[in-house]
């Protein structure tokens, strides 16, 4: 099969003729069309994240056609494949439907091989059936949607939100929120106009850069971009009560800030991995999403990755097989 591989990290993907993966116990095969392009692809490709399996095919958003294996789908089954590959079910967190905490988890395209690649193989416990839709629109709902949907869960309740980062998983958030009866306020690098009108377009009722003056505090703040700093930008903005949620796998360091910026019961959280609970309760909402996607064929996957890096993607890029 065609796949495009990782050999070390911080190395540019190569084109690759590899043997098609071989069916394990509860595993299916899948034709993969689409998979989305994720941020946490530019980091294990850039040697942020650790002990990737290596060599490596990266891609979790993946959407695809049954083959054969398993028992669960039909072969000709359209599914998706994200993140979280396979848990233990044994474990303390696994047992208290806390599977995205598992300490042996595996995740696909990272210590499993992803979707950067015309087959697949994933256990079929984890892949979700899909909703209706074109397999390249549906693939960033694997990543992008699922974790900022875990992420608009931690937020709680409020009103007034901050999306920091109006890239693939804020664009999907966005339209989320607002048919939650939710306020969105955009906040992107200074200077980013197309950024920012891009959120207006979609319902944002404020955008502009970090640093720019809010017409009023936020109830809840969610950080996509993968800066440590914006931690204490983003708590300066924040009402009394109100939450920052870190939604990335990776990011900078933090810097220290005053007490003050955190005291009236403000709070920060984090957002690890997803749940298939996240992805069954995601799916069954239907509500009227539409991401905004640039295709790339997978040759191209490290022009994705590459525009990826530098701000060029409007919504979510996808490699299309």
């Amino acid at each position: 099969m065609r796949a495009m591989l990782l050999k070390r990290p911080d190395t540019p993907l190569e084109p690759a003729e590899l043997e098609a993966p071989a069916l394990g116990d509860r595993q299916v095969r899948i034709a993969v069309s689409a998979c989305a392009v994720c941020r946490t692809d530019l980091h294990v490709r850039d040697g942020e994240l650790p002990e990737p399996k290596l060599p490596l095919v990266l891609g979790h958003q993946i959407v695809g056609r049954v083959v054969e294996g398993g028992t669960r789908f039909e072969p000709g089954s359209r599914v998706g494949v994200p993140w979280l590959g396979w848990t233990d079910g044994t474990c303390r967190y696994c047992r208290s439907g806390r599977e995205n905490l598992c300490p042996d988890a595996r995740f696909t395209g990272y210590t499993l091989d992803g979707g950067y690649a015309e087959q697949a193989v994933a256990d079929e416990r984890y892949c979700f059936a899909l909703p209706d839709g074109d397999d390249v629109h549906l693939a960033p709902l694997l990543c992008a949607g699922l974790i900022g949907y875990r992420a608009l869960r931690f937020a709680g309740d409020a009103e007034r939100l901050g999306l920091y980062g109006f890239g693939a998983s804020a664009h999907i958030v966005a339209q989320v929120a607002l048919t939650q009866g939710r306020r969105v306020f955009a906040l992107t690098r200074p200077g980013d106009d197309a950024a920012q009108a891009f959120a207006r377009e979609l319902g944002a009722e404020w955008a502009g850069g970090t640093g720019e003056p809010l017409p009023e505090e936020l109830d809840a703040a969610i950080l996509f971009a993968p800066a440590g700093e914006l931690v204490p930008e983003a708590l300066s903005r924040l009402a009394p009560g109100g939450r920052v949620v870190c939604a990335g796998i990776h990011m900078s360091d933090i810097p220290s800030f005053p007490y003050e910026l955190l005291w009236r019961e403000r709070s920060v959280a984090s957002v690890a991995n997803l749940t298939r609970a996240d992805g069954d309760e995601l799916f069954a909402l239907d509500l009227p999403i539409h991401t905004v996607v640039e295709a790339f064929p997978l040759e191209r996957a490290e022009e994705a990755l590459a525009a990826l890096r530098g701000g060029r993607i409007r919504g979510a890029a996808v490699l299309t097989i």
